[in-house]
């Protein structure tokens, strides 16, 4: 008898299977919605976030409360060096932006606490909310905060995806095929902003190719 069940259908979701139950990610749109923007986000690989910008992509991505331009321009990649990416993540990631936004403390939280994983999950309070995530509700004795690098090991990375999804209520928003929604909590955080998510096509693309893998 033919399996029917969509958890079955990839490779990922079938090893995983108990965690995606656990989030209940386990519809065909839910499942959908979740590997086509895991898929834009990092091919469905555990990654650290890439902070080699040039000092353009700086000076025009982030504004200068974020990054002034002198240090713009002593930072970011240029054609006879690479970025120094460990300044620009405490530049671009701290002070009172990243505090107020996600919770960085001190100075060097910025890299510490860099984009890592499926979904790449960024920030110290985020890092927290994660940790005390797996501690009390799955009973995991992991500690994403003092080991940040675990998110690069593709279970840990999975499970920190689930729950960042689960926080942004993102199944809801799959369930009503809402994926401009889904794609705001993903890529700017906030399913009910107005702004548009960076790469909105592309994560609509990838969405499609999963919606015929699940159906």
């Amino acid at each position: 008898m033919k399996n029917t069940d969509p958890l079955a259908k990839h490779p990922l979701s079938a090893k995983y299977q108990n965690l995606f139950t656990k989030f209940a990610v386990n519809t065909p749109l839910r499942l959908a919605h979740f590997f086509g923007q895991a898929a834009h986000e990092s091919n469905l690989k555990p990654r650290v976030e890439n902070l080699n910008y040039s000092v353009e992509a700086l000076l025009s991505k982030f504004g200068r409360h974020r990054i002034s331009e002198v240090d713009a321009r002593k930072l970011g990649r240029i054609r006879t060096q690479l970025a120094n990416q460990e300044m620009l993540a405490n530049i671009l990631y701290g002070g009172s932006w990243g505090l107020k936004n996600l919770g960085n403390k001190t100075f060097g939280d910025g890299w510490k606490y860099r984009g890592r994983g499926i979904f790449q999950i960024t920030g110290l309070s985020n890092y927290w909310g994660l940790t005390k995530y797996v501690q009390e509700v799955l009973g995991l004795n992991v500690d994403y905060v003092e080991n940040p690098d675990l998110l690069l090991n593709e279970a840990d990375s999975l499970i920190a995806a689930l729950w960042y999804w689960q926080m942004k209520k993102l199944n809801s928003y799959a369930d009503k095929d809402q994926g401009l929604k889904i794609s705001r909590g993903i890529n700017i955080g906030n399913p009910d902003t107005e702004k548009i998510p960076n790469h909105a096509e592309d994560r609509k693309v990838k969405t499609e190719k999963f919606k015929k893998v699940f159906s």
